[in-house]
């Protein structure tokens, strides 16, 4: 029997992980533990697990500082919800579901390659910049954006005056209002977001851990490691960085399809700049290049401050306090050799298996 290897072993604990937490929530559901306000709080979780394992192969394995996921976000959301007020009722909820998601994620892999060709030649706090930058320039375009759908197709225009439309026609963007009613078209399978949320966050992490372990991953983390060694052997560093940066806009993209159809109300506002250092706050206290650490930090740091509501003031205080605690048991020196002497520990205790002759 061909043994496991490592990695095969790490990818199965983290589809387990994403398995068990749904499974749990189930339980807690059926047996009327799940109170109404974790409830609300499970597809949100899985639109920022999808947007931190997706910037993770940016930042851990492309080693590359992006400040932009707000912006994919937006991108993928607000065209997704055009798409899904435009096509109406005249597509079923689950394929135009399905294609929304597919749209959201083309259109901020198209962003995500325009933005990356020039971009990704920088290095540093220049690249974190010019990505903060064109989140903010997303945000202020869409601001000022009206869309409107009638019987002579779809009209775009910058003001809310200059956009004439027939006595049939429609207003879907109206600027800094933004989108309403689009959740509103998915009222039949709203019950089952969470459902979609999980299936969405296993494909993610289908896409990544793959993408991680095949020849181009070991490409894109050699540039990280050391950009010069990989020039010398032929590597196009450039390319490697630039087929990350897309996959992680596109999947950033898919997370906003789901943030943009799970509200009543989408509007541009939400998708600043603290959106996308939350996301990396995420990435970072979980581990950096580590895709179970995100998985694990994005729920415990995105249900605690809800959690904590209870008590008041202090609420921030202890968030905080949580904070430096997972930064210092990642990272700290100390605590990384306290883990790994544990670990020895353990191993130690286990069975060991006997070798066959």
């Amino acid at each position: 029997m061909k043994k496991m290897s490592k990695t095969s072993k790490n990818n199965l604990i983290n589809y387990g992980i994403v398995i068990a937490f749904y499974v749990i929530v189930q339980i807690l559901s059926a047996t009327g533990n799940l109170s109404n306000l974790l409830n609300g709080l499970l597809v949100p979780l899985c639109i920022y697990i999808i947007a931190a394992v997706s910037l993770n192969l940016v930042v851990g394995f492309s080693g590359e500082l992006s400040l932009g996921h707000a912006g994919f976000m937006c991108v993928g959301a607000f065209s997704s919800a055009i798409f899904s007020q435009v096509a109406g009722s005249s597509i079923p909820s689950v394929p135009r579901l399905i294609l929304a998601i597919l749209i959201g994620a083309v259109v901020a892999a198209i962003f995500g390659l325009l933005i990356g060709i020039p971009v990704l030649r920088l290095r540093g706090d220049y690249l974190a910049i010019v990505t903060l930058a064109f989140g903010e320039i997303i945000k202020n375009l869409i601001n000022i954006l009206y869309v409107g759908v009638d019987s002579k197709g779809l009209h775009v225009a910058t003001s809310s005056a200059s956009l004439q439309l027939e006595s049939d026609g429609t207003q879907i963007l109206k600027g800094a209002l933004g989108i309403s009613g689009t959740s509103v078209l998915y009222k039949d399978i709203k019950n089952s977001y969470f459902l979609i949320g999980i299936i969405l966050v296993l494909i993610t992490l289908f896409i990544v851990q793959n993408l991680v372990n095949s020849r181009s991953g070991r490409a894109i983390t050699s540039t990280r490691d050391n950009r010069i060694a990989a020039e010398s052997i032929g590597i196009n560093v450039t390319k490697y960085k630039l087929m990350a940066f897309t996959i992680s806009a596109a999947l950033a993209g898919v997370a906003g399809v789901l943030y943009a159809h799970n509200l009543a109300s989408l509007k541009v506002s939400t998708f600043d700049y603290n959106m996308s250092i939350l996301i990396l706050v995420y990435v970072v206290l979980g581990g950096i290049g580590s895709v179970r650490g995100s998985i694990i930090a994005t729920i415990i740091l995105y249900v605690l401050p809800e959690m904590l509501r209870g008590f008041s003031t202090y609420r921030m205080l202890i968030y905080s306090v949580v904070l430096i605690a997972m930064m210092l048991f990642n990272w700290a020196p100390a605590s990384r050799a306290f883990r790994e002497r544990l670990r020895e520990r353990i191993v130690s205790y286990l069975p060991k298996k006997k070798k066959e002759v």
